[in-house]
């Protein structure tokens, strides 16, 4: 459901009921996962309304960056303690790979979001919940966090890209030892491991991703855009082909409006006003 009132009548993203909701401000969109009851776990329907917020915010104009996280009325801290298991016992394996597939498509489309994106992990990631935070660009952790890959301990393998973005997270090793083991992490260790960004008391932490993520929104737009497009496609891509990536977008975004400003403000020495052209 669509929503637009407020300071955000033209923002088409806002979403106010459903179990994905959506907020503006200050150029941030902040998705919460709102299904309280069950730890926020992710059943087909929240991956389905997620796909949809995520289209949504990706074509709003509006929106500069993102921060996902749980809904705070959980029984415990949960950003989204992972898949919904009671949906799955009954699945197929057929059904496994669909479910696989659309997490999978979901995931895929937050990563490629030209809009940086912070997950701001206020509690259980586990399974599906740990593969969402690693879609995001950045993670933000509460300090009472816990997150990991538990999927081996039920006798499956992850479904929504954790065996293919962990290793490029953690180096492969440590996602080997998190994997086969299926044991969580604790926000520090995350921190350390490099599975997350920061760590904050559980009461800042949305507060601070939201501050991180206005900042960002602030930002030279096309810059900002073409950063995260350079940095997701260069990944994997040798260095000869990732630097070629790098100078192609280097010149597009030096022929825009927006880089004339950007360095007439700084020898001006004033704030530049970015007009995304």
């Amino acid at each position: 459901m669509h929503e637009h009132e407020g300071d955000c009548c033209d923002v088409s993203c806002v979403r106010t009921e459903g179990l994905v909701l959506v907020s503006v401000k200050d150029g941030v969109a902040t998705v919460t996962l709102n299904r309280p009851d069950k730890l926020n776990a992710l059943s087909a329907e929240v991956l389905g309304e997620l796909f949809l917020a995520i289209a949504d915010i990706e074509a709003d104009a509006a929106v500069g960056a993102v921060v996902i996280t749980g809904s705070t009325a959980c029984k415990r801290p949960s950003f989204a303690a992972g898949a919904d298991i009671a949906e799955m016992v009954e699945f197929t394996g057929l059904e496994m790979r669909e479910h696989s597939r659309l997490g999978q498509r979901t995931f895929a489309m937050l990563e490629a979001m030209s809009k940086p994106s912070i997950a701001a992990v206020n509690g259980f990631a586990l399974g599906g919940g740990c593969e969402l935070a690693m879609a995001c660009h950045m993670r933000f952790a509460a300090d009472c966090a816990l997150l990991g890959q538990p999927e081996i301990n039920l006798g499956i393998i992850p479904g929504f890209g954790g065996s293919q973005r962990l290793p490029r997270l953690v180096g492969q090793g440590r996602a080997f030892e998190l994997l086969l083991s299926g044991d969580p992490v604790n926000a520090a260790e995350a921190h350390r491991i490099g599975l997350v960004n920061r760590v904050y008391p559980a009461a800042e932490l949305v507060a601070a991703a939201q501050e991180f993520a206005t900042k960002l929104a602030g930002k030279a737009p096309i810059a900002r855009d073409a950063i995260v497009d350079v940095v997701l496609r260069g990944t994997d891509a040798g260095p000869e082909k990732a630097q070629a990536i790098e100078a192609d977008l280097f010149g597009l975004v030096g022929g825009s409006d927006d880089v004339k400003e950007g360095m007439k403000a700084y020898l001006e020495k004033r704030t530049a006003l970015w007009t995304g052209r």
